[in-house]
């Protein structure tokens, strides 16, 4: 058993890193655990235009190296491992890695994030960041008056797709059965949009692209079981998102999905934060992950100066 850590931090993504800088800079020697996905979310995300400060833009995957570059600068300390056990005794705070190590702290600010839903294609994983994507806000500006295919029926669906036809030329929606499971508010919306079309009882089998990046995708008929190729410039995921809250199950309060309840950034958890997508199923954005890290961080402070007279 190692020294008890102040502040353990779960994720390097952007709201990790964000926490890490502040706890660092405080002077709390933070330590993070990087997790199953380093970098978080935003890696999968090609050019962002909407992150303050940068004028000309910044890649997803070069942001996040960013920002862990900054929590090391003030001495954060990074470990690649993933949490898999999560135990309150009394006032400390134990978790145990998946390489056995068991670590104990005074705070813990979960930054796990919450992972988008794939198909599970090869080809859907060939075409990562390159016509293939899970957020249309981040990335519809790139799809100016080109066709793109968005997966889904529910609201996340509609409300994907309504976004981007202020882009694309066309919007359809690919979806497995003949009715949506959406809002009949969101479904009016989406139907009201001009450049939009649904395929119904339609499922994609196949990313198809070449060098440059997706061209089209081959569909199935869950009906028939016919099989044809549609063209298309990219293809937007709207299947769902999964909160990476596994282990906390039954230990601290979550909603029907599996998002963690916060108050500001706490759980009901004493010493417990949570940060980024893991509570926030409604914004997904990197800028609102950042500043709830930054929140986590300051609770974290505030708690330790109140707890142990840090």
């Amino acid at each position: 058993m190692s020294d008890i850590e102040n502040v353990i931090i779960l994720g390097d993504g952007i709201a990790g890193c964000s926490a890490a800088i502040y706890n660092a800079r405080a002077g709390l020697n933070p330590l993070v655990i990087s997790g199953p996905e380093s970098g978080g979310q935003i890696t999968l995300t090609t050019e962002i235009e909407n992150f303050p400060g940068f004028v000309d833009g910044i890649m997803g995957p070069q942001l996040a190296m960013n920002a862990k570059a900054q929590a090391e600068k003030f001495g954060t300390r990074f470990v690649a491992d993933i949490a898999k056990g999560f135990e309150k005794k009394g006032d400390i705070i134990e978790i145990t890695l998946e390489g056995g190590d068991v670590l104990q702290t005074k705070a813990l600010i979960i930054a796990t994030g919450a992972s988008a839903r794939w198909l599970g294609l090869p080809s859907e994983e060939k075409y990562k960041g390159r016509g293939v994507a899970v957020c249309a806000t981040c990335d519809a500006f790139f799809y100016k008056n080109k066709e793109v295919l968005v997966v889904g029926g529910g609201d996340s669906a509609m409300e994907e797709a309504t976004f981007l036809t202020k882009f694309a030329s066309k919007v359809t929606i690919v979806h497995a059965k003949d009715t949506f499971n959406a809002s009949k508010p969101m479904q009016d919306r989406f139907f009201e949009t001009p450049k939009t079309a649904v395929m119904w009882n339609k499922q994609i089998i196949e990313i198809l692209g070449d060098n440059k990046g997706v061209t089209g995708a081959k569909l199935k008929d869950t009906v028939t079981g016919d099989v044809t190729d549609v063209n298309c410039d990219g293809v937007f995921l709207a299947i769902g998102r999964v909160p990476n809250t596994s282990i906390f199950k039954g230990k601290i309060d979550m909603d029907a999905w599996g998002y963690i309840k916060t108050q500001s950034t706490k759980t009901n958890v004493e010493g417990v934060f949570a940060a980024g997508d893991v509570q926030d199923p409604r914004y997904r954005q990197a800028i609102v992950a950042a500043g709830s890290g930054v929140q986590a961080s300051l609770e974290v402070e505030r708690y330790l100066n109140e707890k142990f007279k840090h």
